[in-house]
């Protein structure tokens, strides 16, 4: 009787979990008991995943694990013939291309095969069977239309993963927690793969680039020739993903918005990728905006600011983050638990296997490179241009916090100091940066205190020395600003091993130490500049 008790307590206290409440139509009566009779549960049977009963009690809404449960009633479902269902829903050029080849890669190295079932030109389904006994394992139903169209089937519990190219809105949030606990034991964002948003033009066009200012300028409606720019006299012809796409709704989200900005009706809207990219290749007049993945025959235009600091959209650049329009591609997922093929699946999608699909389908993966100080020369020299500038003015008690073109507070002492301390290390290609006045990571940052907690466990990194490396804006005492990196450095490291529960510390050297403002990636005169110079970097030896 007490083993009885203390299952019946483990079922309440771990497996129950608080849900939406899916169709009614899809719905009947069900009796859970243990084996031994002792205790039953009843109610209405809204979903059976291959592991958990999800049913509507008196209590509420209650996820059960099935392990030592019988199941009585109408509603039951079959355990013996049960095939895993995973909708998906969103993104199209996400759907076409690059989950299919993961899900492809997934069945291929767990022996499955994955057989395609086209429906229509949105919807298709993926039936996954064991090779052996050809029988079927799972069934991937995959809806495709826009990242928003997707978070809707998410929140109205009509997709169990939802595909998007940009992040899920605070109203999209709030609808899709609407309601549910605030603990939640398992992840639903998942960042798949990396992307940014680059401004393009032709590849001969004089123009090569443009600052976040101007682009908003530019997009609004506000600058309409080429002239203002530095170019010809000539009227700016402006193209954008269309209305309903990720890639619009991000250019609004993370460059209109920020500028106070509405976009022009001015826009001519192109709906596929591909195509945007050809179009602007063959006109002079073109300026747009959209993703790294599609740009082909277009040419990429830098970020630059009034400091002089101009930043390429390199693979390099958006895996670190220096450059500042990064656009994650995203999965997230149902607010109940997922089949385990399903959780199986998402992952597969973080390993190396995976990382290799996701650049051949033409994303950027999030493989760890390392790059020793000698190749970071743009830097060092922006670093050693700056340094010392602005010394003479802050000790003179200048008004410190007004925004600058420069960041000036780090002496040529402290850049002595920073390059004695790296010179030995490389840098990895994972960076955290925080949300614009505030002290929360953004999605891509979030995202690498997961990877870099499994790497960690994964032993990847034993026998070397593993270094948190604080950065800082400009604005502000130079030596407060350093008291605030140091800070944040040390937040990410106990953030990281915090879930790296299985890392062991005495294989490897972890170490935090902060540089400040010695090396600014862009210039203090912007939100955004300031944004990228509030860092934290990992460096390894």
């Amino acid at each position: 009787m007490q083993t009885l008790r203390r299952f019946f307590s483990a079922v309440i206290s771990a497996s129950l979990i608080l849900l939406n409440l899916a169709a009614a139509g899809q719905a009947q009566d069900v009796m859970l008991k243990s084996r031994d009779g002792a205790i039953e549960l009843s109610g209405t049977l809204l979903g059976f995943n291959g592991e958990f009963y999800r049913v509507e009690t008196v209590y509420g809404e209650l996820t059960v694990d099935g392990s030592g449960l019988t199941c009585d009633g109408p509603g039951c479902p079959s355990l013996t013939d049960y095939i895993a269902q995973v909708r998906l829903s969103g993104a199209r050029e996400l759907g076409l291309v690059l989950i299919p080849a993961l899900l492809e890669a997934f069945a291929a190295q767990n022996h499955l095969l994955a057989v395609l079932e086209p429906i229509d030109d949105s919807r298709f389904t993926y039936v996954l069977k064991d090779q052996r006994s050809d029988k079927i394992q799972a069934e991937f139903h995959f809806q495709l239309s826009t990242a928003e169209e997707g978070f809707a089937d998410l929140i109205a519990d009509n997709a169990e993963i939802s595909m998007s190219t940009r992040e899920i809105r605070a109203a999209e949030k709030h609808r899709l927690e609407e309601g549910q606990p605030h603990d939640l034991p398992y992840r639903r964002e998942h960042v798949l793969a990396l992307d940014a948003l680059v401004p393009v033009t032709i590849p001969d066009h004089p123009v090569r680039q443009i600052s976040l200012k101007n682009l908003a300028l530019v997009f609004g409606g506000k600058i309409t020739n080429w002239r203002d720019l530095g170019g010809p006299n000539a009227p700016i012809a402006l193209y954008l993903r269309s209305h309903a796409s990720g890639t619009s709704q991000s250019v609004t989200d993370r460059i209109l918005q920020p500028a106070d900005q509405d976009i022009t009706d001015a826009v001519t809207r192109i709906a596929d990728g591909k195509d945007l990219d050809l179009r602007v290749s063959r006109d002079p007049l073109a300026l747009a905006l959209m993703t790294h993945s599609y740009i082909r025959f277009s040419h990429p235009m830098q970020i630059s600011g009034d400091c002089g600091v101009s930043l390429d959209a390199h693979p390099r650049m958006i895996k670190t983050q220096d450059y500042p329009i990064t656009t994650p591609i995203f999965l997230y997922m149902a607010m109940h638990r997922l089949p385990k093929i399903a959780r199986e699946f998402l992952a597969y999608t973080s390993t190396d296997s995976a990382q290799a699909v996701i650049e051949r389908a033409g994303f950027i993966n999030q493989n760890l490179e390392e790059i020793s100080l000698n190749q970071q020369g743009d830097r060092l020299v922006q670093a050693v241009s700056v340094a010392g500038t602005g010394s003479i003015e802050k000790a003179m008690d200048l008004d410190a916090s007004k925004p600058s073109t420069q960041n000036t507070g780090a002496t040529l002492k402290d850049l002595q100091n920073m390059l004695n301390f790296l010179a030995p290390l490389r840098r990895v290609t994972m960076s955290f940066r925080f949300l614009s006045g505030s002290s929360q990571l953004d999605a891509q940052s979030r995202a690498n205190i997961h990877r870099l907690a499994m790497v960690l466990e994964s032993g990847a990194y034993d026998g070397r020395q593993l270094a948190f490396v604080g950065f800082s804006d400009g604005l502000g005492p130079a030596s407060r600003n350093l008291e605030i990196a140091q800070k944040r450095a040390e937040t990410i490291r106990d953030a990281v091993l915090k879930i790296a529960e299985a890392v062991n510390l005495d294989r490897i050297n972890i170490t935090t130490t902060a540089f400040g403002e010695a090396m600014p990636m862009a210039c203090d005169d912007t939100e955004w500049g300031r944004d990228v110079n509030r860092r934290v970097e990992i460096w390894v030896r």
